[in-house]
């Protein structure tokens, strides 16, 4: 069961930053499922003095299986300057990611064009003329590499397609562990071993330059 109090990292009157727990939607379209849009909004009401649902806007989401930093905006002027950064490719979004073999080089830019299967719900590798095709890119680096050869590597996301660094690391045959739906099924991990760590982009109202890190190292196997 998800802790029902969020982990708030910041907040002031425009914005809010938390962490999302594995397995937790940023946002559901089921009624009555939890997700860190009505956590958040649980957490808002309970620590202000106006009745009524406050304002809260998804600037951009993670997998549901992903944990990691998750900015939103509380007002609407905060959300549509949010929104124009993630646009122009404003948002810093770094990810450490746990892969169960070491890539070849071991650090590198990754491009490949991806394609919603819509019956599986993934995302496969696909030509760049394939219709609906979307081009997806990233740069990683292993920053460790464990006994067993599998290894942990920062990932910096310059395009946010959905699942894509499961699926761009599992087309170089490193899937991320814990991934059952790339990968294999692995029982040595009960949760999936990518952690959005870092998150940086302009405050929407003083335009000042904001970094936010979280830990995930309590998460990772011990080896």
């Amino acid at each position: 069961m998800v802790n029902m109090n969020p982990e708030i990292l910041y907040e002031d009157k425009y914005i809010i930053v938390c962490v999302k727990p594995a397995g937790i939607a940023t946002q559901s379209k089921k009624i009555g499922a939890q997700d860190m849009v009505s956590l958040i909004k649980n957490y808002l009401s309970m620590h202000s003095e106006n009745s009524g649902e406050p304002y809260l806007a998804v600037i951009h989401r993670l997998d549901q299986p992903t944990s990691g930093i998750l900015v939103f905006a509380k007002t609407r002027e905060a959300a549509r300057d949010l929104n124009r950064q993630l646009k122009k490719g404003g948002f810093g979004k770094y990810y450490l990611a746990e892969l169960r073999s070491i890539p070849i080089p071991r650090e590198g830019i990754l491009e490949h064009y991806l394609i919603k299967d819509r019956t599986a719900n993934l995302m496969r590798i696909c030509d760049k003329d394939t219709p609906e095709a979307k081009l997806a890119r990233l740069t990683y680096q292993v920053i460790k590499i464990n006994d067993d050869s599998s290894c942990i590597a920062e990932i910096i996301l310059e395009t946010g397609r959905q699942h894509q660094i499961r699926a761009q690391m599992a087309a170089i045959h490193c899937p991320i562990a814990g991934d059952v739906k790339y990968g294999a099924p692995d029982p040595t991990h009960k949760i999936l071993g990518l952690y959005a760590y870092k998150l940086t982009f302009r405050h929407p109202h003083s335009q000042n330059v904001l970094s936010f890190k979280w830990n995930p190292q309590k998460y990772f196997p011990v080896r």
